[in-house]
């Protein structure tokens, strides 16, 4: 057991790992490997070069790249210097990217080759970003990671901040459809471990030699967590670039990979390789998915594929961490709770409201919320839209749901209408004003829709002006380098007018409903 006092921030705890098993992996990425000490000493030079690139405490510093070993580094670094990492969703267009890199203030910039394009084209825009540093090991001298880091000592330079400074502000979009930078202070990687340990629970355990596949990208809440908690119990993280099943697989089987994070997507994506069989995934004692429930077809397949502990968790980035479980003992075939998103953590409240604001009974549907000592500091340089989501320490989830007489919570639809497509979440309003900008469209509705593979794929119901004549091709070409190519609908229909309530607001969920009764809409 750690020292609690001792280990309460990123840093420390990093510390305390290097000092307790310094030749442990730390991290396994791309067939390269990383003891702990050597994490500890070379997040140390890159601290070291963040100091000397003017970059301090509460300094932005983005990361737009695949993750890879160096992508770590970044994040314990900026924890040594307390500087804010702020990961940027490497699949995002420039203009998104812009935004992100311009509503931080982003002042250093660590971009891999993939996003080099993206961060030359908006970096004349961004009047803080003082130095971009390429991540890959290029012959660029100083410009890349090498030459940035190579002249500096691995000294610790003993600036981080304490428990709540905060570390990493991750963007996560709203109903407005513009990203919102949620800032996370050092507790939010630590609250929720603890109050299990208090427990004695062991939902979220980590046994020594534990190594964990990190299926989630770092830029997701999911992914960043569950990668610092697994540091902080001083398991082995394999870090993939991005998600592919037939290198998952193969990880898993060479690795011997004992726990994963993944969305139930991938898990049927992972099924879906020719060469899966029982015998890949001998060596896995614990899967955590995320993102929506698993699905009765797909968990009679993962009994049979793997036999191991299955955990559903319940958060946002808002909430700092995971806030509610779906612990092993409820995932068995026939047990109605597995529609359930699970019951709260330890020293986490869920409580359902109505319009009015109160607590409704258990079995009536209102507005989850959420009471977390993981939750963030703040929406940055958003007051409106913190107070809006904090209220009296309470965290506004968006999501509609109720719970039953002993605690567990149900999901039924989502507030603010979100779509979760193989993990990554999507929102219709910015989706929206995308193809409203076609000069043939009149007016959108987007939702959601079942899909065997990703879990949701994107639909726009379309409204067109009259006289007006476009194709579902025209309009996914309208949208190619505008928004992200995993928010583009894959299907469309088009209506004579929108469904809406008495006071004019469009009502997606009728969308919903009047499309699961159809036959399948038209593709691309």
């Amino acid at each position: 057991m750690m020292d609690a006092k001792k280990t309460d921030t990123l840093h420390a705890a990093l510390a305390y790992q290097a000092a307790r098993q310094p030749d442990h992996p730390a991290i396994l990425s791309e067939g390269r490997s990383l003891t702990y000490q050597a994490l500890h000493q070379e997040s140390n030079r890159v601290a070291q070069a963040l100091l000397a690139s003017q970059v301090g405490r509460d300094s932005r510093v983005a990361y737009l790249g695949k993750e890879s070993e160096r992508y770590w580094e970044l994040a314990f670094a900026c924890a040594k210097t307390g500087a804010v990492l702020v990961p940027v969703n490497w699949r995002l267009t420039p203009d998104e990217v812009h935004h992100i890199l311009a509503d931080s203030g982003t002042e250093l910039l660590v971009v891999d080759e993939g996003g080099r394009a993206a961060a030359e084209g908006v970096r004349d825009r961004l009047d803080r970003l003082e130095t971009v540093v390429l991540a890959d090991d290029s012959e660029d001298g100083g410009a890349g990671w090498v030459g940035w880091t190579a002249s500096h000592t691995d000294t610790d330079p003993g600036s981080g901040g304490d428990r709540e400074s905060a570390v990493v502000q991750i963007y996560t979009s709203g109903t407005s459809g513009r990203p919102k930078g949620v800032v996370l202070p050092h507790r939010s990687f630590f609250n929720v471990a603890e109050a299990m340990e208090q427990h004695s629970l062991d939902w979220f355990d980590w046994l020594p030699g534990d190594r964990s596949l990190i299926g989630l990208p770092g830029f997701h809440i999911g992914g960043f967590s569950y990668a610092m908690q697994g540091f902080n119990a001083g398991a082995t993280i394999v870090s993939m670039p991005m998600f592919v099943s037939s290198s998952a697989l193969r990880l898993i089987r060479e690795l011997r990979i004992t726990t994963a994070i993944v969305a139930p997507a991938m898990l049927q994506l992972l099924f879906n390789e020719p060469d899966a069989n029982p015998a890949c995934f001998q060596s896995l004692r614990k899967v955590v998915y995320g993102g929506s429930p698993i699905s009765a077809p797909l968990l009679e397949q993962c009994m049979k594929m793997i036999d191991c502990d299955f955990l559903q968790i319940y958060g946002s980035s808002e909430t700092g961490n995971f806030a509610a479980c779906l612990p092993p003992e409820d995932h068995r075939q026939g047990n109605p709770r597995l529609l359930a998103a699970g019951r709260a953590y330890p020293g986490i409240t869920l409580r359902i409201t109505g319009r009015d604001g109160k607590p409704v009974p258990p079995g009536t549907v209102g507005e989850v919320c959420v009471r977390s000592p993981a939750r963030m500091l703040e929406y940055w340089r958003r007051p409106d839209a913190t107070a809006e989501t904090l209220v009296d320490g309470w965290i506004r989830m968006g999501d509609a749901g109720y719970l039953d007489e002993d605690g567990y919570l149900f999901v039924s639809d989502r507030v603010n209408d979100m779509i979760i497509v193989a993990g990554e979440n999507v929102y219709p309003a910015e989706i929206e004003a995308a193809l409203c900008a076609h000069p043939a469209v009149l007016e959108v509705a987007v939702v959601g829709i079942p899909h065997p593979r990703w879990g949701e794929s994107v639909h726009a119901r379309v409204v067109l002006e009259p006289g007006q004549r476009v194709t579902p091709r025209e309009l996914m070409l309208s949208l190619r380098g505008r928004i992200a190519d995993f928010k583009v609908p894959t299907s469309y229909d088009f209506a004579a007018a929108l469904p809406r309530n008495p006071s004019g607001k469009v009502l997606r969920r009728t969308v919903r409903g009047e499309l699961a009764e159809k036959t399948p809409p038209v593709g691309r």
